[in-house]
Order: structure tokens, then C-alpha cells, then sequence
């Protein structure tokens, strides 16, 4: 698995740019991020990527990208081989999503692969699946353990899969 964060100018054509090279070197896209109202200093958009690629295809992959002029700004290899998928609901959005997902994405062993949110109204409380990879059982546990206690300080409940 391959994640990484590429800043983007804000018009059309801009992400099938990157996707292009990760489709031709058999790469598997597993979510896309915008970070629309978060500018970077070259007033740029920054999308996070996650991929499945050969890791011997990631270099290869980072030097096409930058070949397009396309600014990588970081980027890390994570070898997930453990999966959970929660669900939660509260307040998500309003409780500051970027920062409940940036807690488990900093651990550097876990990171949110995938999230779809339902807002029924602006004032109820939202729902939303969550899928968090990490290397091993082990980590799953503690990241979902960070998970948990994040979403407990910020009153959003955490239902675990039977």
C-alpha cells in the first residue's frame, strides 16, 4: 500500500494527471481525498492517494507523477495486512473530521482508508463507515483504541462490526 499526497492546481484535468500513471503501472486506487478548503503555499490543493501497487513500481510511480509537474509532497510505503470497518455517529463533521482521522493517519502503523458519511440535516447528528488498515492485529487494536477514545471526547459513538 501506498499513500501519498500530491498538491494539485484547482482546475479541470488536474487529478487524472496522477491517476493516469498509477492505472498504466497496475496500481489499485482505494480512495481519493480532496482537501478542498486547505490551500498549500503554492495555492495548490492537496489530495491524499491511497494505492495498491508493486512496491517495486513505487519509485518508478513518484518519478512519472513529478514528471508531470505535479508537486509529490510526501509520500510512505504501509504494508497493511489488518482491515476494520466501524461505524460512528454524532456530530462528525462539526467535531472536526480532519482531526479525528489525522489521530489514527500520524500513528504511522494505521490509516483511514475509506469513509462515507450521511448528513440527514445540518443540526442532527451525522453517520458515517470507516475503514482503518493497519500493519498487523496489533496495531488494528491500538487504532481503533485511539479511534474510540478521540470519538468519546467528542461525543460521536463507535460501534464496532459483530
Amino acid at each position: 500500500m501506498l499513500t501519498m499526497v500530491v498538491e494539485l492546481e484547482d482546475k479541470p484535468g488536474q487529478l487524472v494527471r496522477v491517476l493516469e500513471p498509477i492505472s498504466r503501472l497496475g496500481g489499485n486506487i482505494i480512495s481519493v481525498t480532496h482537501r478542498r478548503d486547505e490551500i498549500t503555499p503554492l495555492g495548490r490543493i492537496p489530495v491524499r492517494i491511497a494505492v495498491q501497487i508493486d512496491d517495486s513500481k513505487v519509485d518508478l510511480l513518484i518519478k512519472e507523477i513529478e514528471s508531470r509537474g505535479i508537486v509529490v509532497r510526501n509520500y510512505n510505503r504501509i504494508r497493511h495486512t489488518a482491515t476494520t470497518t466501524l461505524l460512528l455517529i454524532g456530530h462528525i463533521i462539526h467535531t472536526d473530521l480532519r482531526d479525528t482521522i489525522d489521530k489514527i493517519d500520524k500513528t504511522g502503523f494505521a490509516e483511514v482508508v475509506e469513509m462515507r458519511i450521511v448528513m440527514p440535516e445540518l443540526k442532527k447528528p451525522s453517520t458515517a463507515i470507516i475503514k482503518i488498515s493497519a500493519i498487523d492485529e496489533e496495531k488494528l487494536a491500538k487504532s481503533t483504541r485511539i479511534l474510540k477514545d478521540v470519538c468519546k471526547e467528542k461525543g460521536i459513538m463507535v460501534i464496532e462490526p459483530l
